[in-house]
């Protein structure tokens, strides 16, 4: 059988739009073209309508007040607004900032970013999974911390953060909590007043909705400094006119995610466990990079001792795969995540990420470990 394009296996690096959030978009091109902050006419109106309606999507899917949304560009910018908003905000009382060293590069240049202003700044360590080290994050916070940032899911090993013993230690301190659920955001349960976060981030083409889109959820009592100046929209904590028809993909993306996560985080694990299943099979000293639990449902890293990525990425044909964040991907430095949780370079060098999603299909695990028995195996044998 001939195909004209790989299985696509890179759903952490971006998703395709769901059917559903492009017909909840399509009219907001061009009938419902209305700017939604101008407020003397229908067109006006009906824009501001929808942006209403997705904001209270957003905020009903994550668990959240509506007027905690802050519609963004996406997570990348959410980062920067939580964590240069509210270490400004707080630096007269506070000038310790908190993260870790598996964190997205836009976070850890936040904080980088941070330490160049005068701010006390610390990374700490992850564990051999990716878990970050309770102990350390005990001995490092204090009374002087301004800010906690951790990811709630790793982008490239799927490590799910114990958010809940995170927020007690930071209540504990009068530190604020920051948390990047990008990839988290309709694949695990979330809940965003319940968890007691004070500020979290999240993508559009994360949850199958459009990119260019996000959100900063904050809490009741958190206050930001704007990162950008203009006209005062969003609270006037990121002005500019808002995309409505980026802002309703976002809504229609985070309900129809909610709506299916039980059912798809059961799916992705099952097709992502049998992938595993048969890669260990042709390949025994394959070794799994992460957890074996409390890991993202459609998350895979894996690497093979003595196998480059880059070759097996050209062996494997039949399936678009990376070797770590898209991100990394594009200036090829190591991955300092899999640094992170102490990888060498060789290691690091034999390692790839597939991650499934809610177009893959059971026929497309077929085929791909058919390449995988076949081509793969024939290549590296």
């Amino acid at each position: 059988m001939s195909f004209d394009r790989p299985v696509y296996l890179d759903y952490q690096a971006t998703t395709p739009v769901d059917p559903d959030v492009l017909a909840a978009m399509e009219p907001f091109w061009r009938e419902a073209f209305g700017n939604p902050h101008s407020r003397t006419h229908e067109y006006g109106w009906e824009a501001e309508n929808a942006v209403d309606l997705a904001r209270e999507q957003v905020a009903l899917a994550l668990g959240a007040r509506s007027d905690a949304v802050v519609f963004t560009s996406g997570a990348t910018e959410a980062n920067n607004l939580a964590i240069l908003g509210a270490a400004r905000a707080r630096k007269g009382e506070r000038r310790h900032v908190i993260t870790f060293a598996s964190e997205h590069p836009c976070v850890l240049g936040a904080v980088e970013a941070l330490g160049r202003e005068g701010f006390r700044t610390t990374v700490l360590p992850v564990d051999a999974e990716g878990f970050p080290d309770l102990n350390r994050l005990e001995d490092a916070i204090g009374d002087d911390t301004a800010l906690v940032s951790v990811m709630a899911a790793n982008n490239e090993i799927g490590t799910i953060a114990p958010l809940e013993a995170i927020v007690r230690l930071c209540r504990r301190h009068g530190a604020w909590l920051h948390t990047d659920i990008a990839q988290a955001a309709g694949k695990i349960p979330f809940a965003f007043d319940e968890l007691g976060v004070d500020m979290a981030s999240v993508s559009g083409h994360k949850i199958y909705g459009p990119m260019g889109i996000g959100a900063l959820l904050t809490a009741e009592g958190v206050r930001l400094d704007p990162i950008m100046k203009g006209g005062g929209q969003e609270g006037g904590l990121r002005p500019g006119t808002l995309a409505v028809p980026l802002c309703v993909g976002l809504g229609a993306a985070l309900e129809k995610a909610a709506s299916l996560m039980e059912e798809e985080a059961a799916r992705t694990a099952a097709l992502r466990d049998r992938l595993l299943t048969a890669l260990s099979e042709i390949f025994p000293d394959l070794q799994l990079n992460g957890p074996r639990r409390n890991r993202l449902p459609g998350n895979l890293n894996f690497r093979l001792p003595g196998v480059n990525s880059d070759e097996l990425l050209l062996a494997l044909k039949d399936a678009a795969i990376s070797t770590g964040s898209a991100c990394s991907s594009a200036d090829r430095k190591p991955s300092h995540v899999l640094a992170a949780i102490g990888l060498d370079g060789q290691a690091i060098s034999e390692s790839v990420r597939l991650s499934v999603g809610r177009f893959t299909t059971d026929e497309d695990m077929d085929r791909v470990i058919d390449c995988l028995r076949h081509d793969v195996r024939e290549a590296f044998a």
